[in-house]
């Protein structure tokens, strides 16, 4: 017999979306993470969910019909990590007439069925905020609904309701071989110099950029689909606007750009999408990228973005597939599944492409076409909310009155991020505290020891852009000092399993 039913490569999104949903019907399964959770593409993404705005073309309407009704799902399932947001499109004379934008727009909220969210309308730029920070030959726009995701702690709380459910989740483990052994995998694993074996009934590979590599050098098989790696690239630079809503603009060479408010003090720019022929573990923001996205904002607003304002810039890799050109837009960009399953032989299902805004949807349909080869239970992730999401999707500041109420002594943009990290499960980290002192050492204003307790013991965090960057955001606003004093921390703690609660 072997020690799991379905093995799982890759730490992602898509990982992790498939362990939670497998583990959730009573598959025994095990995720295999080479590095930290959301440690690539996951956490560098725009972290935006809208549907697809400009890509109602006669052949993505599928598409975004299915990311419009995984938006209202994802709404429901996690509350605190989903957040509605108003977005802004300037229009201008090198785009297409206004009647064309409203058409696009009333279609847009036709497929959305205008469930939960606000419709679009038309904006008169020369009066009220929306219009402040623009230039002022933006004199008309639009303004319609998405959602803004914590793409990072997405991924984290999605791998522990695995965990919760029964899935096993090995992080700092890499996947060395997989052999098949008749009706079992035989997979050996190294986790920092000692290795291990495991059998499993299914092999799944969701490594993302890493998936054909995983395939040729790790399973030793040929990738049966050809695929393009893309490299979406963002800058984040000092607060531009006041208000709470992004842009969304139309560069005169025909790309998307957004601008969203980031954390408080910034404002986020990107992606720039270029073709990227290197490998995935080099990706990294090139000058020449920087430079057009601060050309970009630099024509749609009044203040001056210069690359020496740029305090952080990021990229991230995303798969494409089913094309030939040697543009990225002649690619396609939603997912692909391949099963392999010779008979009598274990089966193989690679995943290709997907995004964050389907991610729940991939997955139960990775699980359908593995439903001969697994136990069957029927799906079941549609109705059931991630951990600290158990409030109805419009309910957030009910559950902030409540945690003011128990935890007064937190300032109130503090008391916001947990709630928006935690949800209702704010209670398991804070306890019975009654004051800052209650909770352990501080690293900066906000992060303090029982958080860091709590991302290490039951959030699988290991070192400082785990906790900063990937289960916070609170690397901005972390010095040298206090970063030091954290890795001091993480390591007296020492590594630690996160534990099913």
């Amino acid at each position: 017999m072997a020690d799991f039913d379905i093995a799982v490569v890759g730490g992602g999104i898509m990982g992790a979306g498939i362990a939670r949903d497998a583990a959730g019907r009573g598959i025994r399964t095990v995720l295999v993470e080479r590095d930290d959770l959301a440690s690539a593409t996951s956490s560098a993404s725009t972290a935006l969910i809208h549907g697809g705005f400009c890509q109602l073309r006669p052949g993505e309407v599928g598409r975004v019909r299915r990311i419009l009704a995984e938006r209202d799902v994802m709404l429901r399932m996690a509350p605190h990590l989903v957040r509605p947001l108003r977005l802004v499109l300037p229009h201008h004379d090198g785009l297409r007439p206004l009647w064309h934008w409203q058409l696009r727009l009333f279609l847009h909220d036709r497929l959305a069925g205008r469930r939960l969210l606000a419709g679009a309308r038309t904006v008169d730029l020369t009066h009220g905020d929306a219009g402040v920070p623009l230039k002022r030959r933006f004199r008309a726009g639009f303004e319609f609904s998405g959602c803004r995701v914590d793409d990072a702690r997405l991924v984290v709380l999605t791998a522990c309701d695995a965990a919760e459910r029964g899935a096993t989740i090995l992080t700092r483990t890499r996947l060395v071989r997989a052999d098949r052994d008749g009706l079992v995998w035989r997979l050996v694993l190294n986790a920092r110099g000692r290795r291990q074996m495991v059998t499993a009934r299914v092999l799944v590979n969701a490594a993302g950029p890493w998936a054909t590599e995983v395939m040729e050098r790790v399973i030793r098989l040929p990738s049966l689909v050809r695929t393009r790696l893309v490299k979406g690239s963002h800058i984040v630079v000092h607060r531009l606007f006041g208000h709470d809503r992004a842009y969304m603009f139309q560069n005169r060479d025909g790309r998307t750009l957004y601008a969203i408010p980031y954390e408080h003090d910034f404002t986020l720019i990107g992606p720039s999408e270029v073709a990227w022929d290197g490998h995935p573990d080099a990706v990294a923001v090139g000058p020449d990228e920087i430079t057009y996205l601060c050309r970009a904002a630099c024509a749609h607003f009044r203040e001056t973005v210069e690359p020496q304002r740029v305090v952080r810039a990021f990229a991230g890799v995303r798969v494409l597939h089913g094309g030939t050109a040697a543009a990225p837009s002649g690619w396609r960009r939603d997912h692909r599944l391949v099963l392999d399953a010779p008979q009598r032989q274990a089966p193989l299902l690679t995943v290709h492409g997907g995004e964050i805004a389907t991610y729940r949807w991939i997955a139960e349909s990775a699980l359908a076409a593995l439903a001969r080869h697994l136990p069957f239970a029927a799906p079941w992730t549609s109705k059931v909310p991630l951990p600290g999401g158990d409030f109805p999707f419009d309910g957030i500041e009910a559950v902030v009155r409540r945690a003011r109420e128990l935890w007064p002594f937190l300032g109130d943009a503090n008391l916001r991020r947990l709630v928006a990290a935690h949800g209702t499960r704010l209670d398991r980290m804070l306890g019975r505290a009654t004051s800052a002192a209650g909770l352990g050492q501080c690293f900066g204003d906000e992060l303090t020891g029982a958080e860091v307790s709590h991302l290490i013991r039951h959030e699988w965090a290991q070192s400082t852009d785990d906790v900063l960057w990937r289960r916070t955001r609170l690397g901005m606003r972390t010095g040298p000092q206090e970063q030091a004093a954290l890795a001091r921390f993480i390591a007296d703690s020492g590594p630690r399993e996160a534990a099913a609660e």
